[in-house]
């Protein structure tokens, strides 16, 4: 079997932007690094890239609507509340982003793509500021 160059530059992107986004985890010091969020990226654009070409009946809501559920349970796992304070909620936030941006990959939506990896990065930059920490 010859697997498609185009099949492959999503499956590929795909992982460069998770690990775009887990690359800044690192650095932050977060358990979702590197290769948990390429993984996450990359096994949406297989489920969307499979739920495209294989079957006929290709209904975009349902993939969105699974990929979303399990992210959301690998993200749950990720929150720890104890007493006064709650943390992993950016690290599941990221999780959940990531899986959108291999979602989007998969379907070959670049532009798209690659702007939101931007706004994702921004974003997760914003704890830098010193007055944003506070709020």
């Amino acid at each position: 079997m010859i697997i498609d160059p185009e099949i492959f530059l999503r499956i590929f992107i795909a992982a460069v932007v998770g690990g775009i986004v887990g690359y800044e985890r690192k650095i932050a010091n977060k358990p979702a690094g590197i290769r948990t969020l390429m993984l996450i990226s990359v096994g949406s654009a297989l489920f969307t890239i499979v739920s495209v070409t294989v079957f006929s009946n290709f209904d975009p809501s349902k993939i969105v609507a699974g990929i979303v559920t399990g992210i959301g349970f690998l993200g749950a796992g990720t929150i720890f509340r104890s007493k006064d304070t709650v943390t992993g909620l950016t690290t599941a936030a990221s999780m959940w982003a990531v899986a959108a941006l291999g979602l989007i990959a998969g379907l070959g939506e670049y532009v798209l793509m690659t702007a939101s990896t931007i706004l994702i990065i921004m974003i997760l930059q914003l704890n830098k500021i010193r007055f944003l920490r506070e709020v």
